[in-house]
């Protein structure tokens, strides 16, 4: 019987690979992208999780490599070092039967000089995050003269953390006829002048999962009714008991807290944000493959950097700035056939953000712990309006709502002024 990627004229190691790991149709992504870019046209592919993008470029790039040739013809970029490696393994699974085909991951967090004589034998594919790859480049461990194809994956949280600067470092160096390709959830305003550089009458494909996130999720809102939320997301954590649950923050300061509060409470958990350290960093995504860990607090850095399998619960300690993070974040469950819950843990300041999310399909069941048993609460009523005799139309105040401490306006905004000094410093020092 045929095999379904037998009609793009894959190499026969490449269907060997597939039918290993039970891979049997292509996707839409796939379906739409993997003939462009075996005929070398520049390519934007807008997805998000779980749609089979990894599959969609890299098919095709290993088919084109030409293994008579001793050099590097195809470069990968990711934003963080996990999404690296695990976009590495993919690969390795991939070129299993091809003892002819050579790849390398060119990561930070390792020891520099061993990573440099690593390259002294210039491997067919390179896998890697923008700051190594491009000073691997310029220190010339790594000679991009005959690079062809050059993947830019997760190109929005690029940008967001910094690291298009380095991606233009490494594609500059590289030939002008240079095959661009780049995949990201959303294409933002500040990304197209890098895209109009680089980029030739690309193919542009977007697409989008059957529902805003898989069906098998169930959304989850607990108010936090103004008290220590550190002592809730605690109490929800035991009461769910889950296979493995992330708790994603918004801060590695609120990570490091609730990771420090789940300790106390004597619950199996790790950390993972942008200030653990490598060797740490791969320590903790080693517990979490061995199934040693129940509990992960994590920032939205990794909530597109991480892809362990068994995630049966998401806890939100806060909404995500930035909503469409929301998504990334509940997309880490659901998946290969599981189910899912997200539970989301709200203050009154969230309001806008919830109705934001439902706007876009979300629909969330408002939930509470009281004693050890979940119960359904009615829904959140948003102000009402109320007439004044006096003076028109005003908003009804609640006896909770007069309770909020005088200055809460002011302290929110030193936080908020606080938090975008440290990332400015974090953006200058990742640019020294």
């Amino acid at each position: 019987m045929n095999h379904n990627f037998e009609r793009f004229q894959l190499q026969s190691f490449l269907i060997e690979a597939l039918k290993e790991q039970g891979i049997e149709l292509p996707t839409e992504i796939q379906e739409r992208l993997i003939p462009a870019i075996k005929n070398g046209i520049d390519v934007i592919g807008q997805s998000q999780t779980g749609t089979g993008k990894t599959l969609a470029f890299l098919l095709p790039i290993v088919d084109r490599i030409d293994t008579t040739k001793k050099e590097t013809q195809a470069v990968i970029t990711a934003p963080t070092r996990e999404l690296a490696s695990q976009l590495f393994d993919v690969l390795k699974k991939l070129i299993k039967f091809n003892e002819e085909l050579h790849s390398q991951l060119v990561v930070g967090g390792t020891d520099r000089q061993r990573m440099m004589d690593k390259l002294k034998h210039q491997p067919h594919i390179i896998v890697g995050t923008p700051g190594r790859v491009a000073d691997m480049i310029e220190n010339q461990a790594v000679d991009v003269r005959h690079v062809e194809m050059f993947v830019v994956d997760e190109a929005d949280q690029m940008l967001d953390m910094g690291f298009i600067e380095d991606v233009d470092r490494a594609a500059s160096r590289m030939d002008e006829d240079l095959q661009m390709m780049v995949f990201s959830a959303t294409i933002p305003e500040k990304l197209k002048p890098f895209l109009r550089k680089y980029m030739k009458n690309p193919r542009q494909v977007e697409v989008q999962p059957k529902d805003v996130s898989p069906r098998k999720i169930e959304h989850w809102l607990v108010p936090d009714r103004d008290r220590d939320k550190k002592e809730i997301v605690v109490k929800i954590a035991k009461s769910l008991n889950p296979f493995l649950a992330v708790v994603f923050t918004n801060t590695k300061e609120a990570a490091d807290e609730v990771f420090e509060a789940f300790l106390n409470a004597g619950l199996k958990a790790d950390l993972l944000h942008g200030g653990i350290s490598p060797r740490q960093r791969k320590k903790v995504m080693k517990r979490l493959q061995d199934a040693e860990v129940q509990y992960l607090v994590a920032s939205d850095l990794v909530a597109r950097g991480i892809d362990v399998k068994g995630i049966s619960h998401i806890i939100n300690y806060e909404l995500p700035q930035e909503l469409e993070y929301y998504i990334h974040r509940v997309g880490r469950t659901a998946r290969a056939g599981w189910d899912g819950i997200a539970v989301t843990i709200y203050g009154r300041e969230d309001q806008d953000s919830i109705t934001k999310l439902e706007k876009q399909g979300i629909t969330f069941i408002n939930r509470e712990l009281k004693g050890d048993e979940w119960v359904t609460i009615e829904k959140r009523v948003r102000p009402t309006t109320k007439h004044n005799a006096s003076t028109g139309p005003t908003k009804a105040i609640s006896k909770k709502a007069q309770k909020v401490k005088p200055g809460y306006k002011k302290k929110a905004r030193y936080k908020r002024e606080k938090e975008e000094k440290r990332q400015r410093r974090i953006e200058s020092r990742r640019k020294k």
